[in-house]
């Protein structure tokens, strides 16, 4: 068995020596950071072959968001904390109502600062955690690991779809047991690592790249933005006050003060603000055309002759 382990992680990119880099010990810092930044411009390269997966995936997760269901990550390691970071980032960024972005390393919260890499290699530990988490058919599941067969992922991935929830994997090797499963593979090959086995780096790199695409492509087909501009935030912070008010002038060409006053009579909430700076609605209007819009600005505008 430890042979055959041995024969698969050989096989693996993601596992490779890397000849760029087999001399980094007798490099000066500027050589190794040199030849890091060599390797890492081709994660780019190696995402821009999986867009047309990793946009087939955004249009099926807001398909479910947009009826109450969830994206949920779920990987171990690097993987696992990689997911929990995206989705932390969603509430204030979008403001997704809690639960509607999850991400779970395996492990738990103590993994996030502890690393707790045994429980890896546990496919009954990663259903276990998916049947906790309570994924359902209406639900989007992104299995994440840089190998493509940690048992974890996979025991999560497996329960997800005997549940009839969508299933997206994201690895950086090819043709890997996660593929086989999923409904979605989205597979950035980026090539043996600096430090060979170290995933943290350039498959970590990739995974980041894609989670960030995943989320915020997802949450501006749901209408969170207005442009390239992030009209759903929450300002509940003077900073994040400060930002609602450029936000404002920049989608309106209002003055900082009619700004200010706007974003008061509308309780702070950015998208009725512009909408009344647009079109000159009372708050009551224009927040019941938002809500018949689904929530998205522009419909509304364009509904109403605005745009």
């Amino acid at each position: 068995m430890i042979e055959d382990l041995e024969q698969v992680l050989k096989s693996l990119e993601t596992e490779k020596i890397n000849p760029a880099t087999t001399n980094i010990d007798k490099m000066s810092p500027l050589e190794i950071v040199q030849v890091m930044n060599s390797e890492d411009a081709k994660v780019i390269l190696a995402i821009q072959k999986e867009l047309p997966k990793i946009a087939h995936a955004i249009e099926e997760i807001a398909a479910r968001l947009r009826k109450g269901g969830r994206l949920i990550y779920m990987g171990a390691g690097t993987s696992g904390r990689l997911g929990v970071l995206d989705a932390s980032e969603c509430p204030p960024t979008f403001s997704t109502p809690e639960g509607m972005v999850i991400g779970w390393v395996a492990g738990g919260p103590e993994a996030l600062v502890k690393s707790i890499e045994e429980i890896e290699d546990s496919a009954e530990a990663g259903r276990a955690d998916a049947q906790k988490l309570g994924v359902s058919n209406m639900d989007a599941l992104v299995g994440i690991a840089a190998s493509g067969r940690t048992p974890y992922v996979l025991g999560a991935v497996a329960y997800a779809k005997e549940k009839g929830a969508l299933t997206i994997g994201l690895a950086c090797n090819p043709k890997t047991p996660l593929e086989r499963i999923v409904d979605i593979m989205i597979a950035p090959v980026v090539g043996p690592e600096v430090i060979v086995g170290s995933t943290r780096l350039k498959a970590g790199t990739a995974e980041k790249m894609v989670l960030n695409m995943l989320s915020t492509g997802s949450m501006i087909l749901l209408g969170k933005t207005y442009g390239n501009l992030m009209v759903d935030l929450q300002p509940r912070s003077s900073k994040l006050r400060r930002r609602a008010v450029s936000i404002l002038q920049a989608a309106t060409g209002v003055s900082e003060q009619e700004a200010e006053n706007l974003l008061k009579r509308s309780n702070y909430n950015l998208k009725v603000a512009i909408i009344m700076a647009k079109t000159g609605l009372d708050f009551d209007d224009a927040r019941r055309r938002l809500q018949a819009a689904n929530g998205v600005v522009r419909n509304v505008l364009e509904e109403l002759g605005f745009e």
